[in-house]
């Protein structure tokens, strides 16, 4: 089986060794995915926000495998307030509410950055015969 990874660049990345994307057979894996864009926090003090550019950055890795937002089977959302999550399920449910994937929400302590509210990952599901070579 061939392995695929896709690397945007990410300082996290570097600094943790990582790739943003993994793809293994019809699996393809997106890692905790931050609402960073360019290194800047998008939305702080808003989980609203930030949810909505996580979850854009984490479809943004799927870009290239040819997939988007409905081949993702499963989000994983962790939020640092238990306050939160209506408006994160809100900006969840307006990127899937067409192909709803099966989604954990987990409230956590904290991230690395302690102005971040939110970090989601995804796992998405690709047809073989329509796998594009990633850029």
């Amino acid at each position: 089986m061939t392995i695929e990874r896709v690397r945007t660049g990410g300082s996290w990345e570097e600094k943790i060794g990582f790739a943003r994307a993994v793809a293994a057979g019809d699996r393809v894996l997106v890692a905790g995915t931050m609402p960073l864009v360019d290194g800047v926090l998008q939305g702080e003090g808003d989980p609203y926000v930030q949810t909505r550019a996580a979850l854009a950055n984490a479809l943004e890795a799927l870009t290239p495998f040819g997939l988007g937002a409905e081949a993702v089977l499963r989000t994983r959302m962790y939020l640092t307030h238990l306050r939160d999550v209506d408006a994160a399920g809100r900006a969840h449910r307006e990127l899937f509410a067409a192909a709803p994937p099966a989604s954990t929400l987990v409230v956590v302590s904290g991230f690395a950055d302690s102005r971040v509210l939110v970090e989601v990952e995804l796992e998405a599901f690709r047809e073989l015969s329509e796998r594009p070579e990633p850029t």
